[in-house]
């Protein structure tokens, strides 16, 4: 069993307490974790006086906000998940998307949103060693971009393509909710018919809309995914996503 495990910058700030580590470091088989760290960049970025720019809930990354970002990612937030891996009991190695050619990714929209890429190639053998060695991988989705250059990618949108690309049977998408929510009550399966049902009524948008429309695309190549928060580390269920990709006249 090789697991993906995402934990998003939002589950860092409030639900990652020392026995949700110590859940994470018990789960059975292999894990990858790929993590994000949103409001400690934000946090950084104010310290430093660098303004943050957002476009349509994105954030604009450039300049010294790119050279920021790729530093608390793949430095300060990657350490700190790795050091509380490993004093639960699971031993961690911490490294990038740029690290041994792990992940490619081409800018999406460099007039708009500047150094923010998308995920277009992975190569396992980075994971493939570190899981042979008996280590737990601990991914920034900060990502090599064309020529080398750095490039600002979403966790959900590292970690799913990185299940995909080490054929992965579990990716476990964690946030501080409890999974995909319809007025207020959870969504236990989600499929492509009810997703697009969901965004038409407005219950399902932003950014879990776009986690929903890239999970439907993975449950479709056969690995199971869930969405929600810590929980779904001790046997939780969240939202099981099946399906298909939602299609681009629902969004």
């Amino acid at each position: 069993m090789l697991t993906v495990v995402k934990i998003g910058g939002a589950w860092l700030e409030r639900g990652a307490e020392d026995s949700a580590f110590s859940a994470l470091a018990k789960l059975d088989g292999d894990v990858v974790v790929v993590h994000g760290g949103g409001a400690e960049i934000s946090r950084w970025l104010d310290r430093s006086g660098i303004e943050v720019e957002w476009v349509e809930g994105l954030r604009v990354t450039r300049g010294d906000s790119l050279q920021l970002t790729a530093m608390v990612l793949s430095g300060w937030v990657n350490k700190r998940v790795v050091e509380a891996l490993s004093r639960a009991g699971r031993p961690a190695v911490g490294l990038s998307g740029e690290d041994g050619g792990l992940l490619l990714a081409e800018p999406v929209d460099p007039e708009r949103l500047g150094e923010v890429g998308r995920v277009i190639r992975v190569d396992p053998r980075p994971i493939q060693v570190l899981l042979r060695g008996g280590f737990t991988p601990v991914i920034s989705p900060v990502s090599s971009g064309p020529g080398g250059q750095p490039l600002n990618v979403n966790a959900d949108e590292a970690a799913i393509p990185l299940a995909l690309g080490v054929n992965a049977d579990r990716l476990l998408l964690l946030s501080d909710v409890p999974g995909v929510l319809a007025r207020g009550r959870l969504v236990e399966t989600l499929d492509r018919e009810r997703a697009e049902a969901l965004a038409r009524s407005g219950d399902l948008a932003g950014g879990m809309l776009v986690k929903v429309n890239q999970a439907l695309d993975a449950a479709s190549r056969g690995v199971e995914v869930r969405i929600g928060d810590a929980a779904l580390l001790s046997g939780g269920s969240g939202t099981r996503i099946q399906g298909s990709e939602l299609s681009p006249a629902s969004t």
